[in-house]
């Protein structure tokens, strides 16, 4: 009798066991809800990440005033992601190198991790056809279908990949690289510009990732990327396979002015709640683009329900309780009277 219930005993308790743990919820910024979804970064004085914070730690302000929190989590949530890639003329040389900072990326991604990658030069192109968790697939196309060097239609391909953004729920990044300024070799007058690619990440709630390789870029005859008169100039860094500031064939005895990646990068980063950096080297390209991945799986999602939808932009704050850490989330969101300000 007692060998029975000795046995009976261990096959309950090997029962339990093959019951999976349950799992923490995921948060819910669904279409039909009232909630704005901020989701911040947060670093210690060393810049390291602080990943293990509770629900108490956090508060959040819209327009000055304190708002309950109704979501929190901090596990690891999914991203959509376009990655899109510098192909300009002075880049070329570290193409070998931003297509392994690009796998690195790719290696790093989460199961849910939805992703297609861009580039940009002579014209703007976004592969595959729809987002994709196939990281063998997303790096076929980092080895064998990015496009040749050209111009640096910088503002142009983040736009475009906004627009590729709209249809997806959840978190929308764009991670976009570069070294040069937006120098597009489309002269009809329909660029985008930094005011309004930034207005409608904010809008729209996508979270611009940016990565900026200083060195040597300059535009020959030109000082800081403009003319003598001081408006932006076209410069041969924007004409065919010269790049958004490479040398083409001038010769080194003309005078060259260097330029570092452009200045909008750390601004629309700093907006949507991205992340802008500024690497003096491409040795750092490998790991900068994996830092980035970390990053990203390690966000922690808040929400609150706006006590008024009045179509107008709102000033988001979030406060930490211990005060050598650091937040960074977007800056603003629509209070859309539409249903479903995600």
């Amino acid at each position: 009798m007692r060998r029975m219930l000795a046995r009976v005993a261990f096959v309950a308790l090997s029962l339990v066991a093959l019951v999976p743990a349950p799992r923490a919820q995921q948060p819910s910024f669904t279409a039909g809800t009232r909630t704005v979804a901020v989701y911040a970064t947060v670093t210690n004085a060393e810049g390291r990440l602080v990943p293990d914070l509770s629900r108490e730690d956090f508060a959040i302000d819209d327009n000055g005033k304190r708002q309950e929190l109704t979501v929190f989590s901090n596990d690891i949530q999914p991203i959509t992601v376009v990655m899109l890639l510098d192909r300009s003329g002075s880049m070329k040389p570290n193409f070998d190198l931003e297509e392994r900072a690009a796998e690195a990326f790719v290696r790093s991604m989460g199961p849910n991790d939805k992703a297609r990658i861009g580039s940009f030069a002579n014209h703007i192109q976004i592969d595959p056809s729809d987002y994709t968790s196939d990281r063998e697939a997303l790096l076929k196309i980092l080895r064998s279908d990015l496009q040749e060097d050209g111009p640096t239609p910088l503002w142009n391909a983040v736009d475009m990949a906004i627009d590729k953004l709209l249809v997806e729920e959840g978190r929308r990044v764009v991670l976009v690289f570069t070294d040069g300024v937006d120098r597009p070799m489309n002269f009809a007058g329909h660029n985008k510009s930094l005011k309004d690619v930034m207005k409608r990440a904010e809008e729209r709630d996508v979270m611009v990732y940016a990565i900026g390789l200083a060195g040597q870029n300059g535009v020959p005859g030109l000082s800081g990327g403009r003319d003598r008169g001081g408006s932006r100039g076209i410069g041969p860094g924007s004409i065919g396979g010269l790049g958004g500031r490479g040398l083409g064939g001038y010769s080194g005895r003309q005078q060259i002015d260097l330029e570092g990646p452009d200045e909008g990068l750390p601004k629309i980063a700093g907006a949507t709640g991205g992340g802008y950096f500024e690497l003096k080297s491409p040795a750092t390209l490998v790991s900068t683009f994996a830092h980035v991945a970390d990053e990203l799986h390690h966000q922690y999602a808040l929400g609150f329900t706006p006590e008024k939808l009045d179509g107008k932009m709102h000033d988001i704050t979030v406060h930490l309780s211990r005060p050598n850490l650091t937040a960074r989330s977007r800056k603003r969101y629509l209070a859309s009277k539409v249903a479903g300000t995600h």
